[in-house]
């Protein structure tokens, strides 16, 4: 499996609004918070353990 690092979201600008709306209001330890849970969620959704080590492999290397 290899892992898509090439743009995937449509209408990222969008999904990036989205985010930064998620975020506002919150201190940086709630923001943290949000950020963990959000990734516990997606990578519960991916599912597959080699996609999930490829991607953190990938965000450790940048």
């Amino acid at each position: 499996m290899t892992l898509n690092t090439l743009p995937n979201i449509p209408d990222p600008d969008g999904f990036y609004d989205e985010l930064l709306a998620a975020h506002e209001g919150l201190s940086k330890e709630q923001s943290d918070a949000l950020n963990a849970r959000l990734i516990l969620i997606l990578a519960n959704h991916i599912g597959d353990r080699a996609t999930l080590r490829a991607a953190l492999d990938a965000a450790r290397a940048t």
